[in-house]
């Protein structure tokens, strides 16, 4: 149960880490409402997952889900750019929690 509190508090982080974009420096009211409020949801996710995972595996992941999540979203929503070389950093994040999984 700890590992899908965990995923799921890292995909709030994408949704805060998106949600910033909107904001634009917290002058508009909902997308900051939104993005608090995803802020206060993926702490507390990430809070409960720690009580039964060690600490470092637990915030490593959820930045790993929160940085790859994002690029992802980045490219599609933002028409940020795509390169072999971004793509790979992605894929050695993903390799690092795959890694972190298993030991």
């Amino acid at each position: 149960m700890s590992w899908i509190l965990l995923v799921l508090a890292g995909l709030f982080e994408v949704g805060w880490a998106i949600g910033l974009k909107y904001t634009e420096g917290f002058t508009k009211l909902w997308p900051s409402l939104g993005t608090v409020a995803a802020m206060i949801v993926s702490l507390g996710l990430l809070g409960l997952a720690m009580k039964s995972l060690p600490v470092g595996t637990a915030y490593a992941i959820w930045v790993g889900v929160g940085a790859v999540g994002t690029v992802i979203l980045g490219i599609v929503l933002f028409n940020e750019p795509v390169n072999a070389l971004r793509i790979g950093s992605v894929v050695l994040i993903v390799a690092g929690l795959v890694g972190l999984k298993l030991a």
